[in-house]
């Protein structure tokens, strides 16, 4: 049985400069931050379904366009996980100011876990869905003849001359629903107003060029790497139907959570990490299944209380 998706409330954007960058945010409630952040090619809109939530039930929700994505701008610049880090580290500072739960999807997942380990003093905990381990393929990871045909689309996609035609195809409406029903395993949730939220960032002048950069650029630190100096609780949710990042490549999370239930001492139940696997689900979990996604992360918030 498939969960019907009804359209959320608009959500209020406000903007913030960040080095002369416009930056586009939405915040609403009251109590512990939570600041969500998307994936490749989302923005706040794609927590349509999870911020008004969350808020409700007694948290400073906080949303943010990443620069280069949704309502933010989109200048032509080497994007990184580390650019991104410094933006979120700056957003913190200015508008937040007090220990956040950062709670991402995708490579948003693995910014969450950046700042978890690069910044604990800004940091309370973490969400992670579906966890991307790099903003792009590593070279390493792909056989051969895939590794020639992803550089070969990155230098056709960055070309001033097909470069704009090739993106022109890939952002139609058709596909992105072709797409989307690829990685949605509950096909009511790709609805006009996602391919809607999708589509219009696209439209915007430099979106080619950024899309581009992006896909050409470094995959940014592994979560291997990351994990050991995260020292905050962690929430790590699945969907288990993924194809983009298969559940089979979450064992690191899985061992860590079987480490923490075994670890755990009486005075502290809720463990270091705790792993959801959620059935018959795909790549954006809060999106495909919001009611899941937001009981479990209530109920995991309920121990910073």
């Amino acid at each position: 049985m498939t969960t019907q998706i009804l359209p959320a409330a608009p959500i209020n954007t406000q903007f913030w400069t960040w080095r002369d960058y416009r930056i586009a945010y939405a915040a609403q409630g009251e109590g512990i931050p939570l600041i969500l952040i998307h994936g490749f090619g989302a923005s706040i809109g794609h927590w349509r379904q999870n911020l008004p939530v969350l808020a409700v039930a007694g948290y400073q929700v906080f949303a943010i366009d990443l620069l280069g994505f949704g309502k933010s701008d989109k200048p032509l610049l080497d994007y990184s996980i580390e650019l991104w880090q410094e933006l979120l580290a700056d957003f913190w500072t200015a508008l937040v100011q007090q220990p956040a739960v950062f709670v991402g999807n995708s490579i948003g997942a693995l910014l969450s876990l950046t700042m978890l380990a690069h910044h604990p003093e800004m940091a309370k905990g973490g969400v992670l869905l579906n966890a991307a381990g790099g903003l792009n393929h590593r070279p390493e990871e792909l056989n051969l003849p895939l590794r020639l045909v992803m550089a070969g689309f990155g230098k056709l996609v960055s070309s001033d001359l097909i470069g704009p035609f090739l993106f022109n195809r890939i952002r139609q409406k058709p596909r992105l629903r072709r797409t989307l029903h690829q990685v949605y395993r509950n096909r009511t949730a790709v609805t006009d107003e996602l391919i809607d939220l999708l589509y219009q960032p696209s439209c915007d002048p430099g979106a080619q060029k950024v899309f581009a950069a992006i896909l050409s650029a470094p995959p940014g630190p592994r979560p291997e790497e990351l994990l050991p100096q995260v020292t905050q609780p962690l929430l790590v949710l699945w969907g288990e139907a993924d194809p983009w990042t298969p559940i089979a490549g979450a064992q690191l999370y899985r061992k860590l959570a079987d480490q923490s239930e075994a670890d755990k001492s009486e005075a502290d139940k809720s463990g270091q990490v705790k792993f959801v696997p959620i059935p018959d689900t795909g790549h954006c979990p809060h999106d495909e299944r919001p009611e899941v996604v937001n009981a479990e992360i209530i109920q995991w918030l309920s121990q910073f209380a």
